[in-house]
């Protein structure tokens, strides 16, 4: 038997939004202030570099800023915004983190739009003006490898408070392929305040999306499950505005046969109904990933509930590095009452090093920060953040006059305290894992009842052989969602692992009456069945997974073990050709097509797939075994 329990763990996207454009400039020098200044020659320069990227027909600012007539118009308005520094936006202080794509004006350039203004706004030599840059409504970084699409649109209602829709995306690859970049065209950019790609290989959110009448689904915070631990590791977020980011080669992510993208929408009615029907596009690397970077998250919603008049309400959060670390980007996240926001960390020896601070939040500038240069961190490193929030009638972004009290939430008008920081672990081997059991750690510490915290910590210590520690998270989670179907099929599988078979057997059992087409249930009842001598029931289950997922080779192999033990050779011979049809690798099909062609005395066959399915798993005790008596029996002859 396979012996493989298959576990789920939960990956949450928590609501988020990002990023205006980042771009980066070279300052154009101030001539001598005796010399007059002229738009082709002093200032076009500064405002191509540093403001079209959002002032661009078709760009997120409200009007255009790529000829000398549109600059003229505003000319003013320009000089106010950018002498009190409104404009561009750049909310880190600098000395604070040093940021790909500043886009902060240099002194001089602030005075040079201010003398330039005073001395009339002239044109000057038209052959002077450097070429305007151009911009495209399309694919930022030219035409994607693979393009995918919502397969319906979706019609947001007129009125009402912001929506939130879950576009679910299948992704047509057979083979794994390697993401280095991804792109959003929603379609109707209007509507859209940001969006988030989830990836789910476990078909959860399929499955959710045919149980919503409408197109995709709803919700904000989604949790999908995976077999495997695979944690946040990009910043997929998407703003108006905003530009895409290219991984290098080797930190390209993932995506498989049967994976489904999930386009997670924050979308504000406009007052009539609105048509959507987004777009991504991927652009591959032929590169497998060789770096794993991890994004963490320090946060504190649970403490946010603040008094109307308010002025300085402080919530904070800390993480203890156990690893060590480069810091490649941080993005800081709060709605309209936030309003100083720092994150730094604390180093063993007491060292103080910033990772950013804003001192004058605004919700509309917010962004993915990239540093220009990681940001080492050793282990024992505390991440930190502090935020402040005004609740007061002073505050101009505050949404309610006069001002009321503010909690947590999804909604604009609420509140979030989030720092997401992306790390990469400086260890050879893969040690993301620590650093997800110390987030799950702190977090429960925060928040002892916390459903996804006591999930994940259990699902990862029954992957380090730590069933007993396992079985007491699951049992917590439980106590917080009785009825969740993933978790009591955990439970049951980290109780099977200690040979605690009757109460195993229970869980899985209800996690099947909670949800009847839970497969890893079936899967997991199936292996107890047959490792009880159960084989009829235990193709039941085998049944019922295949019925859901046709191409699991470990169902395949187990149902064939079934087969072979009630005398149906024929029928087990085929599940295991089966199996190896869809992994020539699973080393218990061989194993077990060997030991049918022993039966059948075809020796020479027996031998042949036992030694293949020792070169997979040279430590395979069972096919050792067949392999010697095969040879023996040979010898006889």
């Amino acid at each position: 038997m396979t012996g493989k329990i298959k576990l789920a763990i939960l990956r949450v996207v928590f609501a988020a939004a990002v990023a205006f454009a980042q771009t980066s400039a070279t300052d154009a020098k101030a001539p001598p202030k005796a010399a007059l200044l002229t738009f082709n020659k002093n200032i076009a320069p500064i405002i191509f570099q540093s403001c079209a990227e959002c002032h661009h027909p078709g760009g997120p600012a409200p009007f255009s800023l790529l000829s000398y007539k549109d600059v003229k118009k505003r000319a003013k308005q320009i000089a106010t915004v950018t002498k009190s520094r409104y404009m561009p936006p750049w909310p880190p202080e600098p000395g604070y983190g040093e940021f790909i794509g500043e886009r902060r004006l240099t002194d001089e350039q602030i005075r040079s739009i201010q003398h330039w203004v005073q001395e009339g706004a002239v044109e000057g030599v038209r052959s002077t003006v450097p070429s305007a840059p151009k911009f495209s409504e399309g694919w930022q970084l030219g035409q994607p490898d693979l393009v995918i699409k919502a397969t319906q649109a979706y019609t947001l209602p007129a009125g009402g408070s912001d929506v939130f829709r879950n576009f679910v995306i299948p992704v047509p690859v057979s083979s794994p392929r390697y993401v280095k970049a991804v792109e959003i065209l929603p379609g109707n950019k209007k509507i859209v305040h940001h969006a988030n790609i989830l990836i789910d290989r476990s078909g959860w959110s399929r499955r959710r999306d045919e149980q919503d009448p409408e197109v995709g689904f709803g919700g904000m915070d989604v949790a999908t499950e995976s077999e495997s631990f695979e944690p946040d590791s990009h910043f997929l977020f998407w703003k108006p505005g905003t530009p895409p980011h290219t991984e290098p080669d080797d930190m390209a992510w993932q995506v498989d046969k049967a994976t489904d993208l999930v386009l997670n929408m924050h979308l504000q009615p406009s007052g009539k109904p609105e048509v959507i029907q987004p777009s991504v596009g991927l652009y591959f690397s032929d590169r497998p990933p060789a770096r794993f970077p991890m994004l963490l998250q320090l946060e504190r919603d649970g403490a946010l509930d603040i008094p109307a008049g308010k002025k300085d309400f402080e919530v904070t959060d800390e993480f203890q590095l156990p690893v060590d670390v480069d810091v490649l980007a941080v993005y800081p996240h709060a709605h309209y009452l936030g309003k100083d926001l720092q994150g730094f960390a604390t180093l063993p020896d007491g060292t103080k090093k910033w990772l950013i601070w804003i001192k004058d939040w605004d919700i509309n500038w917010q962004a993915v920060y990239r540093y220009t240069r990681p940001i080492f961190l050793p282990r024992g490193t505390l991440l930190s953040m502090r935020y402040s929030y005004d609740n007061s009638a002073e505050n101009v972004r505050n949404p309610n006059h006069p001002p009321k009290r503010v909690v947590a939430g999804n909604r604009s008008s609420d509140e979030m305290s989030h720092l997401w920081i992306q790390v990469l672990p400086r260890a050879r081997e893969d040690v993301r894992i620590i650093l997800q059991e110390a987030l799950m750690r702190q977090r429960l510490k925060k928040y002892p009842a916390d459903f996804s915290a006591h999930f994940n910590l259990g699902s990862i210590l029954l992957s380090q052989a730590k069933p007993q520690e396992a079985i007491s998270h699951f049992r917590d989670a439980l106590r917080v969602k009785p009825d969740d179907a993933v978790a009591h099929t955990n439970l049951g599988a980290a109780l099977q692992s200690i040979d605690k078979l009757e109460e195993a057997d229970s869980h899985f059992r209800e996690a099947l009456r909670i949800r009847p087409d839970y497969i890893n249930a079936h899967y997991n009842l199936g292996n107890l069945l047959l490792s009880r001598g159960n084989p009829e029931e235990a193709i039941i289950q085998f049944n019922e997974v295949l019925r859901g997922q046709p191409d699991d080779a470990d169902a395949h192999n187990n149902l064939g073990e079934a087969l072979a033990i009630q005398g149906n050779l024929d029928q087990a011979f085929s599940h295991f050709e089966q199996a190896l049809r869809i992994n020539p690798n699973h080393a218990n099909a061989h194993n077990n097509i060997g030991k049918v062609f022993a039966i059948r005395r075809d020796l020479a066959s027996a031998v042949a797939h036992f030694e293949q399915a020792l070169r997979i798993n040279p430590d395979h005790p069972e096919a050792k075994e067949n392999l010697k008596r095969a040879q023996a029996q040979i010898g006889k002859k």
